[in-house]
């Protein structure tokens, strides 16, 4: 962004300010109208919204279609809403897809002040009570627009109740300047909260249409709306959006309850992340963000003034990380904290905001886990994803630099990289002393990538196809056979290259489950998430005919995964996200179910990739000298490694934490 793009967007003179505030906000919906929304991910391009509005004396009618193309997956999406001329609501219907992965099929019939709402195949029937308007979810735009017509409508309320289900705040947050053809224009900026996990941000025009939308979709993916006349804009209003995502990270830190001070847990089992085993009895002394010391109780002297917390019956452990994190929004800070998390792995996320979330927590302004960052980089083609798209091997070298000048730790490839510009990216990132994380492009094998420089491997998808003989089109693949000739051959290669896997099991047990089996069987924390977040968490698994190929996938990743460790090949956990905080908990346990110990398992969360990022002489283990990231859980997760979910103190860098308060702050809870 140029500093006039900067300085117009940021300034904000009190007079035109008020002046703009002053104008008189017409109700979009209340006018006949049409037109388009082009929808991006991460900034890139992927579908348009085509909505209509027609209006009489009678009432208000709304028609959209809704439709992107994610990574080759078509996500469709049908709207249907009608209402009172002064927008209250009467019918809504929503059916299709909100993600590649979620379905929405939704109803709500309102008469007489009572709500008939279809939820799928459940029916309930709801009294109306205070402002009540109907919409699901980011999607679609045009429902959106309405939402905030209505607030106007009805004297933008404090809090709207939301029909399936939830409640909505909107704030007016300030006006940012945008220059459109040669002309400047000034448009409201809109916090909306409650309506997805977390805050969406929106702008409208004097004339109140909705110009555009920063929000998460389904995935928890960068999802981004805007009228097609103001596209020159959005690149403006991404950045807009993530200073505003900045300002809530630092309010939430504000909030937080947090201690920092000298301390000593006492009494706890101490699991120091090494291979010495469980220290029962034992106290750990942590001073100015360091652990002073640690091991038995008869050993460690604790100083006289240092505040003493009784731990007898938990354990003590190393924070964990979470090697694969889709850092979307700031609302993952609180959640990764209370869940035990104190160093994160961003692998893919836009630069702006993300270098400005970890900015913010590491200066202290903001709240969450200690962030790495892998800055994404992908080829062109039709499943391309992301902003940085390189065509070329010297646009990948171009693009290598400016991630490490922002400094990222690391590159991340996704699956649309041809093989020439993949290996000038990853000679680029080796000779500025990165490594190179991620996908197996397609077109090329697991082999190829790493010969081609790839340092560490996302997902066990691209595992498994290693392991096997070469597909035959056509010809159903065989079994795994960790015996075979092809499995050895693998697993020698993987090891001989020094290769890292993070496998996020999690990410294909939620995507491969039986429909017909709740979710919640399998993870119980998507119970705790916050309501707007359960649908798209349920409404997930393969269809009856399918399950069988689907278990068969899945025991295979298993399989190999539990391989990589017994030869001796870095595994480290990471989740693609799916239920915030506690999938890495499950992935861990996932790890156990593949043969992993208790101990290697959550080793692989603390200091397996702390060597792995070379941060091991730092963090990683409960030893003297190194950061103060800890956790302490009830239980001993040696014996019972559920226990690692019963998170009851984290600290993070000396300061300490209590979980429930966390958890409540970003809505889920504790």
């Amino acid at each position: 962004m140029n500093e006039n793009c900067r300085i117009a967007m940021n300034r904000c003179c009190a007079t035109g300010f008020a002046l703009l505030l002053a104008l008189p906000i017409v109700a979009h919906a209340q006018r006949a109208d049409s037109g388009v929304f082009r929808l991006h991910k991460f900034e890139q391009a992927i579908g348009e919204e085509h909505y209509s509005i027609k209006s009489d004396s009678s009432g208000v009618a709304i028609a959209s279609t809704f439709k992107f193309t994610d990574r080759g997956r078509a996500v469709p999406l049908t709207t249907s809403w009608r209402g009172s001329p002064d927008l209250t609501p009467r019918f809504f219907a929503i059916k299709g897809n909100t993600s590649r992965f979620s379905t929405i099929d939704d109803t709500v019939r309102i008469t007489g002040g009572v709500a008939i709402v279809r939820v799928d195949s459940s029916v309930r029937t709801l009294p109306l009570r205070g402002p009540t308007f109907t919409i699901a979810g980011y999607s679609p735009v045009a429902m959106q627009q309405a939402l905030l017509d209505y607030w106007d409508t009805h004297g933008r309320p404090g809090r709207l109740t939301t029909l399936p289900a939830g409640h909505v705040a909107i704030t007016l947050r300030g006006v940012d300047t945008v220059t459109i053809g040669g002309r400047r224009e000034a448009l409201r900026r809109y916090g909306i909260d409650g309506l997805i996990w977390g805050r969406e941000t929106a702008w409208r025009n004097a004339a109140g249409q909705l110009t555009a939308l920063i929000s998460i979709d389904a995935e928890f993916d960068h999802f981004e709306a805007v009228r097609d006349e103001y596209e020159p804009a959005l690149s403006v209003l991404v950045s807009r959006a993530a200073a505003d995502g900045a300002e809530a990270l630092a309010a939430l830190a504000r909030s937080a309850t947090s201690s920092s001070g000298a301390f000593a847990l006492v009494g706890a089992t101490l699991i120091d992340g090494t291979d010495a085993g469980a220290i029962p009895d034992a106290v750990v002394v942590v001073r100015d963000g360091k652990i002073v010391a640690a091991g038995p109780r008869d050993r460690v002297h604790v100083p006289t003034g240092v505040v003493r917390i009784n731990a007898r019956g938990k354990s003590v452990l190393p924070g964990l990380w979470d090697m694969h994190a889709h850092y979307e929004q700031v609302e993952w800070g609180p959640i990764y904290l209370a869940a035990g998390v104190t160093t994160a792995r961003d692998v893919g996320n836009e630069m702006e905001f993300i270098t400005s979330v970890r900015d913010a927590v590491a200066s202290g302004k903001g709240i969450g886990p200690r962030l790495l960052l892998a800055g994404i980089i992908d080829g062109v083609g039709t499943q391309a994803l992301g902003v940085q798209q390189a065509a070329t091997p010297e646009h990948g070298v171009e693009l290598v630099r400016q991630y490490h000048a922002a400094h990222f730790e690391q590159i991340k490839i996704y699956s649309s990289m041809s093989l020439p510009v993949l290996q000038a990216i990853t000679a680029e990132a080796h000779r500025l002393g990165m490594t190179v994380t991620g996908h197996v492009p397609q077109g090329m094998t697991t082999f190829q990538a790493i010969e081609a420089g790839m340092d560490q491997i996302n997902h066990a998808q691209y595992i498994v196809p290693m392991m096997k003989p070469a597909a035959v089109p056509g010809v159903r693949a065989p079994a795994l056979d960790l015996n075979s000739t092809d499995a050895q051959r693998a697993l020698a290669f993987l090891k001989d290259h020094h290769t890292v896997v993070d496998p996020t099991l999690v990410v294909f047990e939620w995507s491969y489950h039986p429909a017909r089996v709740p979710f919640s069987e399998i993870e119980p924390g998507v119970l705790k998430v916050a309501p707007e977040l359960r649908p798209q968490l349920l409404n997930t698994g393969v269809s009856q005919a399918a399950e069988g190929i689907a278990k068969i996938r899945f025991d295979e990743m298993l399989q190999a995964v539990g391989a990589l460790h017994r030869a001796g090949i870095p595994v480290v956990a990471g989740t693609d996200q799916v239920v915030p905080g506690y999938s890495l908990h499950r992935e861990i346990e996932l790890y156990v179910k593949a043969g992993f110990t208790p101990l290697a398992a959550i080793q692989a969360a603390t200091i397996v990739p702390a060597r792995v990022m070379g941060l091991d002489q730092e963090v990683g283990t409960v030893t003297a000298g190194k950061r103060a990231d800890l956790i302490v859980v009830d239980g001993n997760p040696l014996e019972h490694i559920e226990d690692l979910r019963n998170v009851r103190l984290v600290v993070s860098a000396g300061r300490r934490y209590d979980p429930k308060p966390l958890w409540r702050s970003v809505g889920f809870t504790p």
